[in-house]
């Protein structure tokens, strides 16, 4: 997949530095914790998700849970937030809710909500590109990228087998 008339704004190489950053400021923010759970909100988030478990555990002796986090993006406060695997406990551990770009804050906020039912210790936000376009009270405590953009703009972080990339559209 090509994106000739888009801006690339990160390349591979650059995607993975900046994950491999945001893995040891998990780590160095949760060195404390025996269990840490990352959800990733599902596709692209999920895939970051995915990419920060393997560098920490490279880097940690932390035991990483990885789920997965779907919610309907069209209709989210009508459709609820499915966690996969369903029957893992989350009371009173600390999980990294993982996004590839946080514009509105509109899905974080509902995937919050999502996790506060089941009495976390803590939640914190992890994102690839931080557009600062937040309408909701939703902050990241780790990001791998701030940009300035226009509220026209949008970014297309792509996280494949045969393409990795981010882009300004």
């Amino acid at each position: 997949m090509t994106h000739p008339q888009q801006n690339q704004i990160l390349n591979k190489s650059q995607i993975e530095q900046k994950i491999i950053r945001m893995a040891y400021e998990i780590y160095e923010q949760n060195f404390e914790e025996q269990e840490l759970v990352l959800a990733g909100i599902d596709q692209t988030g999920y895939t970051l998700a995915e990419m920060l478990t393997r560098e920490l555990q490279k880097i940690s002796p932390i035991a990483v849970t990885l789920i997965r986090a779907s919610i309907n993006k069209a209709a989210p406060a009508t459709t609820p937030v499915q966690l996969q695997p369903e029957s893992i406990d989350l009371k009173d551990k600390p999980i990294v809710l993982v996004d590839d770009v946080l514009n509105t804050g509109r899905i974080l906020t509902y995937a919050l909500a999502a996790f506060l039912q089941y009495n976390p210790r803590k939640i914190e936000i992890a994102t690839l590109v931080n557009r600062s376009h937040t309408l909701f009270p939703v902050a990241a405590t780790y990001t791998g990228y701030s940009l300035a953009t226009t509220l026209r703009n949008h970014i297309s972080v792509v996280l494949q087998e045969d393409e990795v990339a981010a882009y300004l559209i």
